[in-house]
């Protein structure tokens, strides 16, 4: 709750700006904010039981125990982790989990005080943030061979591995759509519809990196200049932008928006699992970034921690990816989940994740100044 707090009200601050002012003074103030979350951060994660799930195989603070900062989805952890367990009984894992933003925001926290010892399903973009910053230990997990080349770092030995890849997609409520007399929306440009106004919710980029990739790829399929007239545009129909990648599409279900611009996977969940949703992959193309894997760098690496980077690309784990994923770094035999597009990496941008990267600041200090006081409150 505190550094969800803390990094809500650094948000704000940038967002305020008067015309004029410098973004020094505001970013010395980011960074002293920044430095109350280091000290906090680990004490929150542990204060609060819903930040960390443990294997509790043995004493947390051993030689076999490392802790993990995840963004993967919460109903996905548990299934993943059956067989790190059945392998690695006497290795205690403590994940430590949190949406994309907050999970970046307090790795460069802790740059000169690492907590994590790896990080387990963060965005690619994100990772390539803390790499720039030195925070990432190269290491070559056992199986990299196995890797699709397009979803790892180039480098020998690589800074992050990629284990699958999740795309933006529009949750759309098929029964109150028809209610409210709503045609369904094929297209990012058919949202800019003025029959939607109000009726749209969407992830927020700077907490959640499903709304970063959404936001990346309108920048990068329309051009920068385009690109902002289009998000202007798509605002005017914005109900509310919140601070998940998955509860645009989970509020779309319960019938409290009709739209919600979200991701593959909960989309094509909630249909499979029988909610009124209808799956859009839009013409144009879908957003999209890598799930994945990297060493933290630290003074001393924990040998488990390289064990736990070597199980998350092995073929068993692969295969539970599989299943929630139509694209995984690691090819398996297992088949797409109903719902995706037949051709799903036919269905992505052309996306340069270090652009993504590099300019990832730049952009959502100029979303937040544009659009956050529609922005749901942080809780």
């Amino acid at each position: 709750m505190v550094v969800r707090l803390l990094v809500a009200w650094a948000k704000r601050l940038m967002s305020i700006a008067r015309p004029g002012m410098g973004r020094k003074p505001l970013k010395l103030l980011v960074l002293f904010l920044s430095a109350i979350v280091l000290s906090l951060s680990v004490a929150s994660c542990i204060a609060d039981p819903a930040a960390v799930e443990s294997s509790s195989t043995t004493p947390a603070g051993g030689a076999s125990s490392i802790t993990v900062y995840t963004a993967l989805e919460d109903d996905q952890i548990q299934d993943y982790l059956a067989s790190w367990r059945e392998q690695n009984p006497d290795m205690d894992v403590n994940i430590v989990r949190d949406s994309t933003g907050i999970v970046t925001a307090k790795l460069l926290a802790e740059k000169d005080n690492p907590q994590a010892d790896v990080v387990w399903g963060l965005a690619a973009s994100s990772l390539l943030v803390a790499d720039q910053q030195g925070l990432l230990e190269p290491y070559a997990p056992e199986g990299l061979e196995n890797v699709n080349p397009r979803f790892r770092d180039a480098a020998n030995p690589p800074h992050w591995v990629g284990i699958d890849v999740w795309s933006s997609a529009f949750c759309v409520n098929t029964v109150e759509s028809e209610r409210l007399g709503l045609p369904i929306p094929k297209s990012w440009d058919d949202l800019t519809n003025p029959a939607y106004r109000g009726q749209i919710v969407m992830s927020n980029p700077a907490s959640s990196g499903t709304g970063f990739l959404s936001v990346s790829a309108i920048l990068q399929l329309k051009g920068e200049e385009a690109g902002w007239q289009y998000l202007d545009a798509l605002h005017e129909n914005i109900a509310q932008y919140m601070h998940s990648g998955s509860k645009p599409c989970r509020v779309a279900g319960q019938g409290e928006y009709p739209i919600g611009i979200s991701f593959d996977y909960r989309a094509v969940k909630q249909k499979n699992d029988g909610e009124p949703i209808e799956p859009v992959f839009p013409t144009e193309g879908s957003g999209w970034d890598v799930e994945a894997n990297a060493l933290v760098k630290k003074a001393n690496i924990n040998p488990a921690a390289q064990t736990f980077l070597d199980w998350a690309i092995s073929t068993e784990v692969s295969e539970k990816y599989a299943e929630n994923f139509a694209i995984t770094a690691v090819k398996t035999n297992v088949p797409a989940p109903d719902g995706f597009p037949a051709n799903p990496e036919n269905q992505l941008i052309d996306n340069d994740l270090n652009w993504a990267a590099t300019n990832r600041d730049r952009i959502l200090e100029e979303w937040t100044s544009r659009y956050d006081a529609k922005s749901e409150p942080e809780s």
